[in-house]
């Protein structure tokens, strides 16, 4: 089985925070910090995300 690459946009849908607020958490270690994924692209693993949504 394997971990789906989610982009910012895909992650902003699950989980209805603004990408600003996303990065403030991330900044504060509230929230799974993104995978370099090339020179300009980040994304999360879904099952990052996923462990997040059930542990808040």
């Amino acid at each position: 089985m394997t971990d789906k690459i989610l982009r910012c946009r895909e992650v902003q849908e699950i989980i209805g925070l603004s990408r600003s607020t996303i990065y403030r958490m991330i900044g504060r270690g509230d929230f799974p910090p993104p995978q370099k994924l090339g020179l300009r692209a980040i994304g999360w693993r879904e099952s990052a995300i996923s462990e997040w949504v059930e542990g808040r």
